[in-house]
């Protein structure tokens, strides 16, 4: 068995770009939210500011004084409507955000549900092979095929989330995918062939999450 090395590490980082459906929307939503209350904010200031342009006329000026004090009393009462539709928006956003939060805070604290459920079963199964390893009749080909089993459930958990496993014997060497271990010189395959893979690979959703221990072989001297 090889060992597991560190330089793999960098290969278990999340995808930064994996953004999914659900982020689209709620950018959108907040997006949608954040103009309506800037729309509501732009109103306010402006009927705020008709209001305060409008004067009534002193008593040397003309006879208009009702109409410019009904003016000015439905600029106010506007400007107070759209602080008010200003106050309901920020506190709809406000909400909103809350619970966006919130649902963000769920999906990552329960991300792996549905993985953890599907483990589930192999771990159940792993116990009772080792509860009929104990027992003082078991029987080596019966172990062997729960061994089969367990191993199958597990590679159908994993299909389930798209890790799926790299194999590369008797293939050309992949750096993107594989890792050398050592080269061996041979004659018997073409150089750069993957001739042993020492320890298997997987890939998440196409991602790599650990390349393949593989030995590669050389043209013979």
């Amino acid at each position: 068995m090889a060992k597991n090395r560190d330089s793999m590490d960098k290969n278990r980082h999340p995808d930064p770009d994996a953004n999914t459906a659900e982020d689209a929307l709620e950018a959108e939503v907040l997006e949608q939210a954040e103009e309506i209350a800037r729309e509501a904010e732009r109103e306010a200031a402006e009927a705020r500011e008709e209001a305060e342009a409008i004067e009534p006329v002193g008593e040397d000026g003309p006879h208009d004084e009702p109409d410019l004090a009904s003016l000015l009393e439905d600029a106010r009462a506007k400007a107070d409507e759209h602080y008010e539709q200003l106050l309901r928006s920020r506190a709809e956003f406000d909400n909103l955000r809350r619970r966006q939060e919130r649902e963000l805070e769920n999906a990552h604290k329960f991300a792996l549900e549905n993985f953890a459920k599907e483990l589930l079963q192999v771990r159940d199964s792993l116990e009772l092979g080792l509860q009929a390893v104990r027992g003082e009749n078991a029987e080596l080909e019966k172990l062997r095929e729960g061994t089969e089993l367990t191993l199958k459930l597990l590679a159908d958990a994993m299909r389930k989330f798209n890790i799926e496993q790299i194999d590369p014997q008797g293939r050309p060497f992949d750096p993107q995918y594989h890792q050398a271990m050592s080269i061996q010189p041979r004659d018997d395959v073409p150089p750069n062939t993957v001739v042993q893979v020492v320890q298997k690979g997987y890939t998440l959703n196409d991602r790599l999450i650990r390349p393949a221990m593989v030995m590669v072989s050389q043209a013979a001297s």
